[in-house]
């Protein structure tokens, strides 16, 4: 038994009907690399069954503690079924990806069994009209609660399940798997007891470390600050900071790797992810220019930051941290938007190593479990946070993957989208991977913020082609 950190719990205490924090990834395959060029959903059962002890998430459930008083505990499931959570749908005739988006938005909508393994994987095929895929492809939806990866602890959950050959078999487990039984109401009270006495001693260690450091740069920041940086003293509202409902909307984009890396040559030390944001900030000023909402102020973003150590490679949770980003929409150049965002994000990476990644996290893990779940509840349950002063109107998460091919049963993997969690205060989320010398933007929103999800994507591709072409000439 393990009790889930102050972030993971967060994503519990946070979830709401209209909002649930889970996040998915969707991937497409072609099965004519398997043997005999068919993939069963009885073979897929099978590889699934044969990897559940290469990540922790797959058989672990929560139990919470009575009345709130402290965050829930993982146990291993002594109830675990997987045939409860791999499940076999078809799009149907003529399966495109107008369909493919429309079925994925429902199923990502949809929250969690909270009594459950935090997990649920959908086999989807009929994909015949998906423009650009090889013919008898299909598709997996997995979805996985917050609480239990961050992005990077995704990325090894996919290594889990996949092979980098066609015929790879994964290691056998170490050990066998022994389920728990649920511990008592006794146990949880004791735990609780502790845990909340504890805390507020290591809450005034963390900012003693933290502080000084963040004055620092802070000061720094404040006297040093260009005259042309004009991030606006407060975050303007937009379409993106209302209440959301619980229907969702999907939609991708991609481009060559290669291109966003020459893109990033114009402006020097300039990163992968710097053009990335450069390139919402512009489809984010189309979308709203094109609906005459755009306002005179810069949009900014939320990007997390994973504060993984080597130690921690394997282990499930969050760790991650995070910093706001201006994303300058306000400026039509898109080099020096580019320019622009890239001050902005070295500013705020500064501040970050200043602070420490690592502090900030740990911040989240001090207050007593009780008051947490009770102020997490509150704000989700009241839609405070659409409320109140936006803090961004976006998150642009960049989360790297491999630049080889993979395979699931056998089957090649073509393509790789991901899917996060709009809520109260921030409705459209960003995902961007990188997979095998591609890159893809995907977004996720609230039907009723946007409405029009794949003239969204066209922006995002409007935007690209403007930067390339007056980065690259």
């Amino acid at each position: 038994m393990e009790q889930l950190s102050g972030l993971d719990a967060a994503f519990i205490n946070f979830e709401t009907r209209t909002a649930p924090t889970h996040i998915s990834g969707l991937n497409i395959y072609d099965q004519s690399t398997a043997p005999g060029g068919l993939v069963t959903f009885k073979g897929i059962l099978g590889n699934i069954k044969s990897r559940l002890h290469l990540a922790r998430c797959f058989r672990q459930k929560i139990v919470r503690v009575p009345f709130g008083l402290d965050h829930p505990y993982w146990i291993e499931d002594p109830d675990f079924e997987l045939e409860f959570h791999v499940r076999h749908i078809a799009l149907p005739k003529p399966g495109d990806w107008r369909q493919l988006c429309i079925q994925t938005a429902r199923l990502h909508a949809r929250p969690l069994d909270l009594g459950k393994p935090l997990w649920e994987m959908y086999v989807i095929e009929g994909l015949d009209e998906v423009e650009g895929l090889p013919a008898g492809c299909f598709a997996v939806l997995t979805k996985i609660h917050h609480a239990a990866i961050d992005g990077v602890s995704g990325v090894e959950m996919t290594a889990a399940t996949h092979d980098l050959e066609v015929d790879g078999k994964p290691a056998p487990p170490a050990e066998s798997w022994v389920p728990e039984s649920e511990p008592s109401v006794l146990e949880l009270a004791i735990r609780s007891t502790v845990n909340n006495v504890q805390q507020p001693f290591r809450f005034a260690r963390i900012l003693s470390e933290a502080a000084p450091p963040a004055i620092q740069a802070y000061l720094k920041n404040s006297f040093n600050k260009d005259d042309d940086d004009d991030a606006p003293a407060e975050v303007p509202r937009t379409r993106f900071n209302g209440t959301v409902s619980p229907h969702r909307v999907f939609e991708a984009t991609s481009f060559p790797l290669a291109d966003i890396k020459q893109i990033r040559k114009r402006v020097e030390g300039c990163t992968v992810n710097d053009v990335i944001l450069a390139i919402v900030g512009g489809s984010m000023r189309r979308y709203l220019e094109h609906h005459r909402e755009l306002p005179f102020e810069t949009l900014s973003a939320f990007a997390p930051i994973s504060t993984r150590t080597p130690d921690q490679v394997g282990t499930a949770g969050n760790q991650v941290s995070g910093m706001f980003v201006a994303l300058h929409s306000d400026e039509a150049d898109p080099v020096t938007r580019l320019e622009r965002v890239y001050r902005t994000t070295q500013s705020s990476k500064e501040l970050t190593r200043a602070v420490g990644a690592r502090s900030m996290t740990d911040v989240t893990q001090t207050m007593p479990g009780a008051m947490a779940g009770l102020a997490g509840r509150l704000v989700a349950r009241t839609g405070l946070m659409s409320r109140l002063t936006p803090v961004a109107h976006t998150v642009v998460t960049n989360i790297p993957g491999p630049q080889v091919p993979l395979y699931f049963t056998g089957a090649k993997m073509v393509a790789t989208f991901a899917m996060g969690l709009p809520m109260g205060g921030i409705g459209l989320f960003h995902a961007v991977l990188s997979y095998n010398g591609n890159i893809t933007v995907s977004i996720t929103g609230c039907r009723e913020q946007m409405p029009d999800p794949s003239f969204y994507a066209d922006c995002i591709e409007a935007s690209f082609r403007e930067l390339r072409e007056a980065a690259v000439s």
